[in-house]
């Protein structure tokens, strides 16, 4: 199992899912719920590794809630 700092500093999807421990499709809700900061390029999505682990560490200031 893969640390938090071992991954790059700019994740996909399937890297939150790892990391989570969540299904592929929850991995994709969660990051097209705008709780934290994506970049769409194309189809693909990738979240900056840094807003990640503040949203992680409850350090964001979220309007959503995901379930």
């Amino acid at each position: 199992m893969k640390q938090l700092h071992d991954y790059p500093d700019v994740l996909d999807v399937i890297d939150i899912q790892r990391i989570l421990g969540i299904g592929r499709r929850q991995a994709y809700e969660l990051a097209k719920s705008n709780i934290f900061h994506t970049v769409h390029i194309g189809k693909r999505i990738k979240i900056p590794k840094y807003t990640f682990v503040k949203w992680l560490q409850g350090e964001l200031d979220t309007i959503h809630s995901f379930k």
